[in-house]
Parts: structure tokens; sequence; C-alpha cells
């Protein structure tokens, strides 16, 4: 079972900046994908941001060139870097990894943490 600790969130003061990191406790290579979503109160969970094993990246319109995700597969993390927040941003951030098999997607989920965007 993939544990996934996620790290980073707190409160932010809009056009602030946070950074959010996750750690696996396997290697990351071995996820087709890691994602990060995130879910407001009352909301669907969105996806947020993805990189792939090769290194591709793709976003979410509402966060494209404010959000930037990065992986470091030595130190099994994943990482999201947060600029210019925006009081829209606020929700609970989940990381994810996700694996296709030829059965199904077999996805893993760490336990969320908090980003709050407020003056």
């Amino acid at each position: 079972q993939v544990q996934l600790v996620e790290s980073g969130g707190g409160l932010v003061q809009p056009g602030g900046s946070l950074r959010l990191s996750c750690a696996a406790s396997e290697d990351i290579f071995s996820f087709n994908e890691m994602n990060w979503y995130r879910q407001a109160p009352g909301e669907q969970r969105e996806l947020v941001a993805t990189i792939t094993n090769g290194g591709s990246t793709n976003y979410a319109d509402s966060v494209k060139g404010r959000f930037t995700i990065s992986r470091d597969n030595a130190k099994n993390t994943v990482s999201l870097e947060m600029d210019s927040l925006k009081p829209e941003d606020t929700a609970v951030y989940y990381c994810n990894t996700r694996i296709y098999t030829p059965s199904g997607v077999r996805d893993h989920w760490g336990q969320g943490t908090q980003v709050t965007v407020s003056s």
C-alpha cells in the first residue's frame, strides 16, 4: 500500500505563495502519473496539476501560469509551487498517484493539506 504524506499547507494572503510537498513511500518512477487535486467546501474534487513519469506536465486552466508541479525521483517527492494565490484557491489539496493497468486505474491518495488564501 502506497503511503503519501503531504505538507506545506497553511494560511496565506492573496498574492502570496506556498509550496506543497508530497512524500511517497515507494519509488515514484513506478507511477504513470503524480497529481495534485483540490477540493473546496461544497465542491467536487478537481484536478489541479499532473506530472508524468516522463516529466510531462499539465495544469487546470484556473492555475496555468501560477502553479508549477515538479518531481524529485531521488527523494520520491512531488511538489506544487503556488504563486499569485487567490481566495478561490482555498481548498484541501490532495496528492495522488496513478497507475494505468490493463484492468483499470490504480489510485492512491494522501490525507490532504489545507490551503487558505485570505486577508
